[in-house]
């Protein structure tokens, strides 16, 4: 008995071509690395309640300086993950808050975090293990 050069799964769709020039690559290492970024991962945890003045963020999230917290809401607004609305007060009072699109990552966020958290001593274990082999 041999093996049988038949081909039987004819009805497969051709494999995509990639892009000659790599754009969708591209796009998509964009996106991750605005929604893969700490700070973006952090902002948009803390909105996933509810819009939140900008104070009140840098308050919840502990170690953001106020430009980083500035550079990554504009982004995140940029990419239409967060809305930015303005109430014509004295001071103006400026409210974030997550957009439909960025609502959708959610879930993803809030997944990638809980894995975070339950594999915390495992990973600390590893980067123990590998620089005290690797300080030899």
């Amino acid at each position: 008995m041999g093996t049988s050069l038949k081909p039987e799964n004819t009805g497969l769709p051709a494999p995509r071509l990639p892009d000659p020039d790599h754009a969708d690559c591209r796009g998509v290492a964009s996106v991750l690395s605005r929604v893969g970024d700490k700070w973006s991962v952090f902002v948009i945890m803390m909105l996933s309640d509810g819009p939140k003045r900008f104070n009140e963020l840098k308050r919840m999230i502990n170690g953001i300086s106020q430009r980083m917290l500035t550079l990554t809401l504009r982004g995140l607004e940029r990419d239409g993950l967060v809305t930015r609305t303005i109430f014509p007060t004295i001071p103006p009072r400026v409210d974030y808050e997550l957009t439909d699109l960025g609502r959708g990552l959610q879930q993803p966020v809030k997944a990638l975090g809980q894995w975070a958290i339950d594999h915390l001593m495992l990973i600390e274990a590893a980067r123990t293990k590998f620089d005290q082999r690797n300080d030899s």
